[in-house]
C-alpha cells in the first residue's frame, strides 16, 4: 500500500526534473494527487495502477506508473500494459529498471504488449516529444525531454501511435467566410448554434455531449469509452472552470445536440507561475488567464456522424471567431490528435497551421 508521503513523492519528482526548464508546464499538486487517487478518481472502475519510483544514491530518479485497464482488455479484448506518468534522468539504466517493473505486471496478467506513455482513457495525456522540446508545454500534455525518446528506442521500443501539435494565428481566419456559410448551413438543417454566458445554463447538456463525444470518437484506435461516472467527475472537475464563452454547442430543429466544442484560455505561464500551488497566488493567475487570454487550447470538437462532412464546423468557427475577436485571442493551440485523423486535419486546413510538435507513444511486445 502506497501511502499518502510516497505518492506526493512520485508527483513531485518531475518538480526536480524540469527546475528552471522554461517550456515545461507544472500540474497542480493537489489535482495530481487527486487523479491518481482510486477513491476520487473513476477512471479506477475499470482501471488498475501501480506506482514505481527508481533511487539512486539515496535520491529519486525516475517514475513510472503501470496501467492495466480492464474494459479494454477484458470487454475489447486488447491484450495491453499501459504506462504512463513516465519521467526519468538521462540514464539508461534507470529507464530499463523502471519498464522492466511494467514489462513483469503484463506478464502476470497475461498481456501481449506495453504501450505509453499513456494514462487510463483517452481523456488523458499522452506521448512523449519527439519534436518541439522549444515550444511551451500545455496543461493537458506531458511534457518530454530528448532522452525519453532515445531510451525507449534503445530498449526496443517501436512506434505505435503518433500525434501531431498544431497552432494558427486567428488574423488567418477569414471570419466573414464562416459567418456567411454558417448562416446557409442553418438554413439549410435547420439548425441552433448555442452560447452561454453562465455555467449553469451549460450543465443540462453536458451528459448528452459526452455520449456525442464516445459516438464521434469510437472509430479512433485509442478510445475506450467514458462512463456515466467519469462524466460526472469530469463535468465537476473541469466544466465550472472553463469560461463558458468558449463552449459552443448546436443543436438541430428538435433540440437534439449535433456538435459540440470547447476550447481552454491556455493556462500553461499560469501554471508556471503557480508553482504547483493554487494557494495562495496560483488561484489569481489562473483566474486571470481564464478571463483574458491571448491564446486558446482547442480540447474538444465532436460532430454527430449524421452531420459530419455537411460543413457544420463552420457554425462552431464562425461563434469562436467572434468570440475570440471580442476577447482579444492571438493563438489557437491544438491538442495532440492523431495523424490517421485525416478528418480532424481536414477540419482545420483553411486556418493555415502549423505543426509545432509531434509525439508518440511506443510499444513493445511481451
Amino acid at each position: 500500500m502506497i501511502s499518502k508521503k510516497e505518492m506526493k513523492l512520485f508527483v513531485k519528482f518531475p518538480f526536480s526534473i524540469y527546475k528552471n526548464n522554461k517550456y515545461w508546464v507544472p500540474p497542480i499538486i493537489k489535482e495530481e494527487l487527486d487523479g491518481l487517487d482510486k477513491s476520487k478518481n473513476p477512471a479506477f472502475e475499470n482501471a488498475e495502477a501501480r506506482f514505481f519510483v527508481a533511487i539512486k544514491n539515496g535520491e529519486i530518479v525516475g517514475r513510472v506508473a503501470a496501467i492495466i485497464n480492464r474494459y479494454e482488455v477484458n470487454q475489447q479484448q486488447i491484450k495491453k500494459m499501459r504506462f504512463g506518468w513516465f519521467d526519468v534522468i538521462d540514464d539508461l539504466e534507470v529507464s530499463k529498471v523502471l519498464l522492466d517493473k511494467v514489462k513483469e505486471i503484463g506478464k502476470e496478467n497475461s498481456l501481449e504488449y506495453i504501450e505509453g506513455p499513456v494514462g487510463f482513457s483517452n481523456l488523458d495525456k499522452v506521448g512523449v516529444l519527439t519534436e518541439g522540446f522549444d515550444h511551451i508545454g500545455t496543461m493537458i500534455t506531458w511534457y518530454s525531454l530528448p532522452h525519453y525518446k532515445e531510451h525507449l528506442e534503445k530498449l526496443g521500443y517501436t512506434k505505435e501511435k503518433e500525434y501531431l501539435e498544431n497552432k494558427f494565428q486567428l488574423k488567418n481566419v477569414d471570419g466573414a467566410y464562416y459567418e456567411r456559410i454558417a448562416n446557409i448551413i442553418k438554413h439549410r438543417y435547420k439548425l441552433t448554434s448555442l452560447n452561454f454566458t453562465k455555467t449553469k445554463d451549460i450543465m443540462p447538456y453536458v451528459d448528452e455531449m459526452f455520449d456525442l463525444f464516445n459516438r464521434t470518437y469510437s472509430t479512433l484506435s485509442s478510445y475506450v469509452p467514458i462512463s456515466d461516472t467519469q462524466i460526472a467527475y469530469f463535468k465537476k472537475k473541469y466544466i465550472g472552470f472553463i469560461n463558458p464563452d468558449f463552449i459552443k454547442f448546436v443543436i438541430d430543429e428538435n433540440q437534439k445536440l449535433i456538435a459540440f466544442a470547447i476550447m481552454m484560455p491556455s493556462f500553461s505561464e499560469s501554471l508556471q507561475k503557480a508553482k504547483g500551488k493554487l494557494f495562495p497566488f496560483g488561484i489569481f493567475h489562473l483566474l486571470k488567464a481564464r478571463k483574458n487570454p491571448e491564446t486558446m487550447t482547442s480540447y474538444l470538437i465532436g460532430v454527430d456522424q449524421e452531420y459530419q462532412n455537411k460543413g457544420v464546423t463552420a457554425i462552431i468557427f464562425d461563434e469562436y471567431t467572434k468570440a475570440f475577436n471580442a476577447k482579444g485571442v492571438k493563438t489557437v493551440v491544438r491538442t495532440p490528435e492523431l495523424e490517421e485523423n485525416t478528418a480532424i486535419h481536414q477540419l482545420w486546413k483553411n486556418f493555415n497551421p502549423v505543426t509545432h510538435k509531434r509525439r508518440r507513444t511506443y510499444r513493445l511486445n511481451i
